[in-house]
């Protein structure tokens, strides 16, 4: 059951933030300068961008510590997912493939 939570966050966290950047790309292109001069715009959104800023290197490192010990292949995956949609997406879909990663792990051991 968490498991299909974290495929429907995953959607979520691709579709919701890209709702708001794709239409961005088309009318501005890929300003990157005006990206930046957007997001910390004001107090408010700087205080949104901090936070998911955090949020991205701490998310970075669970998905390396957590990843090696549980053995998760191809970590860079998630760090890819986080750098081009945002946590959103990389951390649900990181969750997803965990709680596979334990379910086979404990299947193995007969439990």
């Amino acid at each position: 059951m968490i498991k299909i939570i974290y495929l429907l966050l995953c959607v979520l966290g691709f579709v919701l933030p890209y709702s708001q950047f794709v239409p961005f790309i088309l009318e501005q292109g890929l300003d990157i300068k005006l990206f930046f001069e957007q997001l910390f715009a004001n107090r408010i959104s700087g205080f949104f961008g901090m936070d998911v800023i955090v949020s991205s290197l701490v998310f970075w490192i669970f998905v390396f510590l957590e990843g090696t010990r549980l053995k998760i292949q191809n970590l860079w995956v998630y760090i890819a997912c986080n750098l081009l949609v945002g946590v959103s997406l990389g951390l649900p879909l990181f969750l997803f493939m965990r709680e596979r990663q334990l379910e086979q792990q404990t299947e193995t051991l007969g439990y």
